[in-house]
């Protein structure tokens, strides 16, 4: 009986092994569910994203937030980890509405965070590298995006033709004291409206197409304080 019954006992430990064994070896692949996927993003990875919401120097301030979502996914180790149009969402990091005479509009924006359809949330840090809108250029390396507007020099030659319009109609009432007079008069109605005159503001409507910066690599990770959110070292 004690052999027999030794024999059984090595047969189940050895069975136990076996499934010990399997466990190890598969609990990797049982572990990397949806919440435990970490990744790295290189540094110099540019995000392609179309805007859902307008950002405008004349209606929004510092601190609000912006929505879009993904042009093109983002591949890790050959496995598409963020599929395209997943959400983003940023803020307003700075911005000046446009001023009087000089001063264009100008504001920045920063990438701060993309959601994938399963709802898993990813936290990043890319600033603005281009804008494919109407009307606004990139001035710096730090994405700040300016709008229209006039120099001085271009100001004073709006001046002067409203002066020179002036002149015209002085002219053609008094004669040549007329124009003397109107074209004072339509200088200083010209600088006047100059100067209440703001620039146009720096818009980048809903559906333009912006891309970010991803400057240093990052490496996305589980957080435990909200679970489902994966944060990236040093995005704050």
């Amino acid at each position: 009986m004690l052999p027999a019954l030794a024999i059984k006992m090595k047969r189940a430990a050895r069975i136990a092994g076996i499934v010990l064994s399997t466990l190890i070896v598969l609990s990797p692949l049982v572990l990397r569910s949806d919440d435990d996927i970490s990744f790295v993003i290189p540094a110099g990875t540019t995000l392609d994203v179309q805007l859902t919401s307008t950002i405008s120097t004349k209606s929004n301030q510092t601190g609000d937030l912006f929505t879009g979502k993904t042009n093109e996914p983002i591949i890790y180790h050959g496995e598409e980890v963020v599929p395209e149009s997943s959400m983003v969402e940023g803020h307003i990091t700075f911005i000046q509405p446009a001023g009087r005479v000089k001063g264009k509009a100008e504001l920045r924006l920063v990438l701060d965070t993309i959601k994938i359809p399963s709802g898993q949330k990813y936290a990043i840090k890319a600033s603005l590298k281009d804008a494919n809108a109407q009307g606004v250029t990139i001035k710096d390396d730090e994405g700040t995006v300016q709008g229209p507007g006039k120099s001085i020099k271009s100001a004073a030659k709006e001046a002067g033709i409203a002066a020179g319009g002036g002149a015209a109609v002085g002219a053609m009432v008094h004669g040549g004291e007329g124009a003397m007079y109107g074209a004072a008069a339509g200088l200083v109605a010209a600088v006047v409206h100059t100067m209440a005159k703001h620039h146009g503001a720096a818009v980048l409507p809903a559906g333009t197409d912006v891309t970010f910066l991803i400057p240093t690599e990052v490496t996305a990770t589980k957080t435990n304080t909200e679970p489902g959110v994966l944060v990236v070292p040093g995005a704050h």
